[in-house]
């Protein structure tokens, strides 16, 4: 329904957005954060009057606001929303409110400029979790190309923000935190690798300083976008401080004819007294949705680090039975079984299954790991192309470059142009022939290089964004044709982690380094937006092939427990007491496997980094699973106590030890409180706290709380 009222209140999940429809161009969003409650007509109009700035010195005659798409008509000398022109005429817009529609906690702006030739439509939303998305569509109404160069939304912030968190890092190391003073001023984050890549910033957050995952008011924003894109935080000497994100168009990529239009990704917003409340958004939201996995998540069998490219039937399946006698349900072929391909020089592009290696095709090995009562998956990248394969010889014209000649390879591999309707339908083809032929539940989806100079063949023109879209459309076609297929985002790693990919697929695979210790660290940022049963975290074997470090399997699978439990390890190296302690860990999780991927993930902030609490909680509170990590050694001995957030403050829990290691070493008593189970109530728990156990570095202990 059209809404006449100049602000309106969307509220849902225990957050409120003000938008205020008075300024001269676009609406304003006065507030966004904590739910406000009932408010009057005479109240909403008591804030935005509130909000409103006065002219200053040597300041324009009319003061400007971040409106939801800031203008330099409006006297905006910030970074504006738009940036755009036709071959340089109207690169200054004038878009002006036309209409606003408000149904619920929703609200759609129409938006007009007559003498541009543009339009835009505005789409803001608070979910039922307390997420604030927001969207825009911009048409162009003139027969004139209008090239789109940035569109962006923006997040107004409250007072008093004065940190910036985002995440870096690299391939093995991906989304680590790093912390910034908000000043006036930029931060810019950009993504130009043709997906999020490695180093991408998962969210950019703004919150109050020394705001952790228990405390601080904290407000983010997330780009749900599976390629180029920015973040930015901003900060004028007027004061205005807001969040913005969006796709990052190369030049030329977005061009409009008549008629057309281009939509930004959803670019999505949350906030909490600290990054514990800030993240349950983002899961709830996810939990909530339709196709999210109902089933329980099937603990995985990786052969990447237990075979590599050596593939053969006798082997795997060895591997395959004693995968299954460990409680394994998915059993996952990885890279090595397509024509060609010995080592990662060739064969990309062949999705044939090669006959030298598997004379009789897949068949007897899916039909052994079937038997054993497992699923069988199946690793393929299939957007990537080796030079050595047919597929590069038939068709040189479906490899991306920017000229002539093709850019620099990574990996030995370049990228398929998907964009390209023959290429797209290619691989389509390919894989679901495999689907058709072979008894295949899930395929680990790989992508394991950035893309440089990602242009068509035949035109020169940049890709990224079509390809993007092409590669949504492949994997919804394949699970519309093949229901109860299941995909795993991987990409070299983790360096396509975003909402846009998830809205497409299952699992995502969180770093290519499966030590324990680089994966605490991974997994908590990671899991900032991904909850525990999307995000893929297997125990490894005991010297750890990324990083040489050698780790206990306690310690390898305490740190995989709270995900989407998998194994990469060859499991044919143990005894049978190896796998019967391989057996516990996996029955530990399937026990509570319900409590994992349901449950509010919290994270602990600990005094230093030398330990690490984090936990998952019941939706009832009733009980919990905790983990406390010697990282490190530490300066004091014994280290003294820890907290558990989170927990019900006026319930009674009952806490004990169910696995991990506690050091007994010469002189050291048992641990009181580890003797017998204790009962402390949550506030109890939350503010005073348990005496941490004495271990040696790299141990950790798994606490269960059952309410008493």
């Amino acid at each position: 329904m059209q809404r006449s009222t100049a602000l309106v209140h969307l509220r849902n999940g225990g957050t409120s957005v003000v938008l205020d429809a008075r300024p001269a161009s676009l609406p304003a969003i006065v507030a966004w954060g904590p739910d406000l409650g009932d408010l009057a007509d005479e109240q909403l109009a008591a804030m935005g009057i509130a909000a409103l700035p006065q002219r200053v010195s040597g300041g324009l005659d009319r003061p400007a606001i971040p409106t939801l798409l800031p203008q330099e008509s409006s006297g905006w000398l910030g970074t504006p929303g738009l940036v755009g022109h036709r071959r340089g005429r109207d690169f200054s817009t004038k878009l002006t409110t036309a209409a606003v529609e408000v149904d619920g906690a929703r609200a759609v702006v129409h938006a007009t400029d007559a003498a541009a030739g543009l339009a835009a439509t505005f789409e803001l939303e608070v979910t039922a979790s307390g997420l604030f998305r927001q969207r825009i569509t911009l048409e162009n109404r003139s027969a004139s190309p209008y090239a789109l160069e940035a569109l962006a939304p923006t997040f107004p912030l409250p007072p008093g923000l004065d940190e910036l968190l985002d995440t870096t890092g690299r391939h093995l190391r991906e989304r680590s935190p790093q912390r910034h003073a908000f000043t006036i001023g930029t931060h810019l984050r950009e993504s130009r690798r043709g997906r999020p890549g490695a180093d991408a910033s998962l969210l950019l957050a703004a919150g109050r300083t020394g705001f952790g995952f228990e405390r601080g008011l904290v407000h983010a924003v997330h780009v749900a976008w599976s390629g180029n894109h920015r973040l930015l935080a901003e900060r004028t000497p007027a004061a205005d401080a807001f969040l913005s994100g969006g796709e990052l168009p190369a030049p030329g990529e977005i061009e409009l004819g008549e008629g057309e239009s281009y939509r930004t990704p959803w670019v999505i917003g949350s906030w909490g007294e600290g990054l514990n409340e800030l993240s349950r958004r983002f899961h709830d939201e996810l939990r909530a949705r339709p196709r999210h996995p109902q089933r329980p998540r099937p603990i995985t069998m990786n052969t990447w680090e237990a075979v590599y490219f050596d593939h053969d039937l006798e082997t795997l399946s060895a591997l395959a039975e004693r995968a299954a006698r460990v409680g394994v349900e998915r059993f996952v072929l990885d890279d090595g079984w397509f024509l060609g391909r010995r080592d990662d020089t060739a064969g990309l592009g062949d999705w044939t299954v090669d006959p030298d290696v598997w004379p009789e095709g897949l068949g007897p090995l899916i039909d052994r790991v079937r038997g054993l009562g497992m699923e069988f998956g199946l690793w393929v990248e299939p957007e990537m192309v080796n030079l050595d394969s047919d597929l590069a010889r038939e068709h040189p014209d479906w490899i991306l470059r920017g000229r002539d000649e093709l850019p620099v390879p990574a990996r030995q591999q370049h990228v398929l142009d998907l964009a390209d309707p023959d290429a797209w339908q290619y691989v389509l083809d390919r894989l679901d022939a495999l689907l058709e032929e072979y008894d295949i539940a899930y395929l680990k989806w790989d992508h394991n290089r950035d893309l440089l100079e990602a242009g068509a063949a035949d035109s020169g023109r940049p890709r990224v964004h079509d390809g993007v879209l092409a590669l949504y459309r492949l994997l919804d076609e394949l699970q519309r044709r093949h229901p109860g297929l299941e995909i795993e985002s991987c990409a070299s790693g983790g360096a396509r982690v975003d909402l846009g990919i998830l809205e497409h697929t299952q699992r995502i695979w969180t770093s290519d380094t499966l030590d324990p210790i680089e994966r605490l660290g991974i997994q908590r940022y990671t899991g900032l937006i991904v909850p525990p049963e999307m995000l893929g975290a297997h125990l490894t074997s005991p010297r750890v092939h990324s990083t040489g470090r050698t780790v206990s399997l306690d310690l390898s699978a305490g740190v995989a427990l709270f995900g989407h439990l998998g194994i990469e390890w060859d499991l044919t190296d143990l005894d049978d007491d190896g796998l019967d302690a391989v057996r516990r860990w996996v029955e530990l999780h399937r026990r509570h496997r319900d409590l994992i991927h349901s449950g509010v993930v919290v994270h602990g902030d600990t005094a230093d980094a030398t330990t690490d609490v984090r936990g998952v909680i019941a939706r009832d509170a009733a009980s919990a699973l905790f983990t406390f990590t010697q990282v490190t050694t530490g300066v004091t001995l014994p280290p003294g106590r820890f907290t558990l957030p989170g927990l019900d403050p006026d319930r009674r829990y009952a806490v004990r030890i169910i696995a991990g290691s506690v050091s007994d070493g010469p002189g050291q008593s048992p641990l009181p409180w580890a003797e017998a189970p204790v009962v402390l109530t949550g506030r109890q728990l939350g503010t005073v706290g348990l005496q941490a156990p004495v271990l040696v570095p790299a141990q950790l202990v798994l606490l269960e709380l059952t309410a008493a």
